[in-house]
């Protein structure tokens, strides 16, 4: 009887996933590319997981699960950090830091987690001076969250990001609360684990600033009157970039210290089509790792494709591991995307 409880449990919390989904974004996606804020929370997180074409959800192994499913945290059996860092594209830099520490008595694990996007002084450039004015500007994308993940079986998990969202350019910033959440189950078949996340489900986010203020004369048929009353410009606000993830992983051993595993993920997002991510990883010696994937199949104008990695899972000393990832991922026009990941479990 307790095993028919636990499974309409875990079908009821991934039916609740998608049916939430369908409810959230109806309507036709494509109008709505290009209209939400806070797009620094679309770029993945992790050299591993980016190497497989960011097919990462039912994998979430490791620090990173804390972006891709929280729910992968409550797997994680000893304390871990990680730190990415990423030349994006036009000279934007981009990166991660996050720490997990597991709860004593099975009381699952909680994270703590940092994302930062930066964009470097540029000039300020207006009509009368097309090659700037003699001013600089620059913007700043910021996440700060906080995970927690349980198992509730031996075989399913569920977790839960809360997060800070700030994005500034110049004089102008706004903020806004989000939260995600995540669930993974091993479905016994071994090998074979499912996965799904909702991410960046919050209140939009709008822009205010200093250089939103203008002067403005509320009577100008009549002399007198006092011209220069300060008023502010009224931003719109732009929603968050929502999205279900769900995701299939399968992994083999034909031998000790060898492993392949073959990952695929469905993507829903509120700001663009449905597409599809896939991967696959080849563990060697129990050491060394070999990706490849490819990103958003089926997605319309996209620019992302192959990606390839590699990665090394030295042991220290006890259960110490140090964990150093490569990813190379190809976007088309806009170029290639070289990642380092660092990672560390104590």
């Amino acid at each position: 009887m307790n095993k028919r409880i636990r499974f309409i449990t875990k079908i009821t919390l991934l039916g609740m996933l998608m049916l939430s989904t369908g409810v959230v974004w109806s309507g036709d996606r494509l109008t709505n590319t290009g209209t939400t804020a806070a797009s620094f929370l679309e770029v993945g997180i992790g050299a591993r997981s980016m190497g497989m074409g960011g097919a990462y959800v039912a994998v979430a192994e490791d620090a990173t699960a804390m972006y891709w499913n929280p729910a992968g945290l409550s797997r994680i059996s000893n304390a871990s950090g990680v730190f990415e860092q990423v030349d994006w594209i036009a000279d934007v830099s981009f990166n991660f830091m996050g720490a997990t520490v597991p709860l004593a008595n099975n009381m699952g694990t909680i994270g703590l987690f940092i994302n930062a996007m930066t964009l470097p002084n540029q000039p300020v450039r207006t009509v009368q001076f097309p090659d700037g004015n003699g001013e600089e500007y620059n913007g700043t994308s910021l996440a700060l969250g906080l995970s927690y993940a349980r198992m509730l079986t031996d075989r399913f998990s569920i977790g839960f990001n809360a997060k800070y969202i700030s994005e500034r350019i110049w004089h102008e910033q706004g903020s806004s609360l989000a939260f995600d959440v995540g669930t993974l189950y091993d479905t016994g078949i071994k090998g074979l684990k499912i996965g799904a996340c909702i991410s960046n489900f919050g209140k939009g986010l709008k822009l205010t600033g200093s250089d939103l203020l203008i002067y403005h004369d509320s009577d100008p048929i009549h002399l007198g009157n006092n011209d220069k009353i300060i008023g502010e410009l009224k931003t719109d606000e732009w929603p968050l970039p929502l999205n279900m993830q769900f995701g299939l992983s399968y992994t083999v051993d034909p031998s000790p210290g060898v492993g392949v595993r073959v990952t695929a993920d469905a993507l829903h997002p509120i700001n663009n089509s449905e597409s599809i991510n896939l991967g696959t990883e080849v563990k060697l010696f129990n050491m060394l790792y070999l990706r490849g994937g490819y990103a958003a199949l089926f997605q319309t104008d996209t620019e992302a494709g192959m990606s390839m990695g590699a990665g090394l899972n030295y042991k220290l000393f006890g259960a110490s591991n140090i964990i150093v990832d490569y990813a190379y991922s190809d976007m088309g026009r806009l170029g290639g995307i070289s990642r380092y990941t660092l990672g560390i479990t104590f």
